[in-house]
């Protein structure tokens, strides 16, 4: 089932979300209604709270950009991507350098922007059988982790902007948190 994409203006991308347990109600259907709502709104990732459930969940897949790539686009060390289920995950450390790539996010469609980004990630969390697991990611799938992570501790990829541009994009924020904005996949505006 394809579900709604909270919109930017809804407390809930404010919060940092709860942890779960195993026998979180509905788990695996929630995981592949996830799965279907970010295919169907071309997303690579996507966190329980844009699709308005509090929990520290997220899905990735990378891959699917690798898949999308030109011959002549740059090379990420990380190709050919990976495709991923985060349960509860804690951020162990962020390291290696700095390195800007143009990010959008669906619940602020529409805006693209140069956010600055560790290269690596490393993460403890659990996949969708609750087995633990701690690993260190790279390349565009730091990337995508690093801004799902973001979600489920209430933050965004605009937060990292300057002041200034912040400012300049404030009336195309306050369009989104209003519903003013046309996109082909369902969305859920706050009140």
């Amino acid at each position: 089932m394809i579900l709604p994409i909270v919109a930017y203006g809804n407390p809930i991308l404010r919060k940092p979300a709860a942890p779960i347990t195993a026998d979180y109600p509905g788990l695996a259907s929630l995981i592949d209604d996830m799965w279907e709502t970010m295919y169907a709104s071309s997303g690579v990732g996507l966190a329980g709270p844009q699709v308005n459930k509090p929990i520290r969940l997220f899905v990735i897949d990378s891959a699917q950009i690798f898949a999308n790539m030109e011959d002549d686009d740059e090379r990420y060390p990380d190709e050919p991507g990976i495709k991923k289920v985060f349960i509860n995950a804690e951020l162990i450390d962020l390291n290696g350098e700095e390195w800007v790539y143009n990010e959008g996010c669906l619940s602020i469609p529409k805006i693209r922007e140069d956010i600055q980004r560790p290269e690596l990630v490393t993460l403890k969390y659990m996949d969708e059988n609750f087995v633990p697991h701690t690993e260190t990611f790279t390349g565009l799938t730091a990337r995508v982790i690093q801004h799902e992570y973001d979600h489920i501790d209430g933050k965004l990829f605009i937060d990292y902007l300057k002041p200034l541009k912040k400012k300049l994009l404030q009336g195309k924020l306050n369009d989104i948190s209003k519903g003013k904005i046309k996109v082909d996949y369902k969305m859920l505006f706050a009140k």
